[in-house]
């Protein structure tokens, strides 16, 4: 196997509808590593995994980890053995040209965190405008989500002090903590994701929840508050 150049991190939790499409589109990319962290899935996300494992050797599954998202990507981390480091939510898809995307963001020194635009995999307009809101917010105010992905130098996550482990908005956390340190970078090129968060339970709702929560943060109230009131919309 070639020597990984970037470590591929997927947190997972009972993803079987989802993980055997996203394993699909790395078969060809022998230096990436891809980890598999798994919370803890009582349906058959892990079986699915050894499957993809035994057929390519640079996908690994993680099944002791820690609960906890958070504590899910930061494990994975530690057992990474790329210099760059990639997080991604196992409903997404990465454009076919990902890993030069990101060796050319991160060549740059000042360049210390970088994120894919959004696009969501609905042809809603509703949701057309949620990705422009969504990609505004990335280019002008350096804010990407996790459903962006997210990759930054082994180095500079340690620099970091890995993810926070909180019980949400861990990503936004990372986020927030590298600005104030380097420059956040978001390519012009899209990763997809699927639309099935704001499908569960409605787009307005989702949409709403998802901004009460960030007001939350930047209001300081208790990580474990905002959790249970993310909790309530499913």
């Amino acid at each position: 196997m070639v020597s990984p150049i970037i470590s591929l991190i997927v947190p997972v939790l009972n993803e079987e509808t989802v993980i055997g499409d996203f394993l699909k589109q790395f078969q060809n990319h022998e230096n990436l590593e891809i980890i598999i962290v798994d919370g803890g899935s009582q349906d058959n996300t892990q079986e699915i995994v050894k499957d993809f494992s035994q057929k390519y050797n640079q996908i690994h599954l993680l099944s002791a980890a820690p609960v906890g998202r958070a504590k899910q990507m930061n494990y994975g981390a530690m057992s990474a053995s790329g210099k760059i480091l990639l997080f991604l939510h196992a409903d997404t898809i990465v454009p076919q040209n990902f890993l030069e995307i990101i060796d050319n963001v991160l060549t740059d020194k000042n360049n210390l965190l970088g994120a894919f635009q959004l696009r969501i995999s609905d042809s809603s307009r509703t949701l057309r405008l949620i990705e422009k809101i969504a990609n505004w917010r990335s280019h002008w105010l350096s804010l990407p989500y996790g459903d962006q992905g997210l990759f930054l130098t082994k180095a500079n996550f340690n620099l970091l002090n890995g993810f926070n482990e909180l019980p949400i908005l861990e990503d936004f956390d990372l986020v927030t903590r590298a600005r104030k340190k380097g420059k956040v970078v978001i390519v012009k090129k899209s990763v997809l994701t699927s639309a099935r968060r704001w499908q569960k339970i409605g787009i307005f709702k989702t949409t709403l929840i998802n901004q009460i929560i960030i007001l939350g943060y930047y209001l300081k109230i208790s990580p474990h508050t905002l959790e249970r009131i993310y909790a309530r919309k499913y």
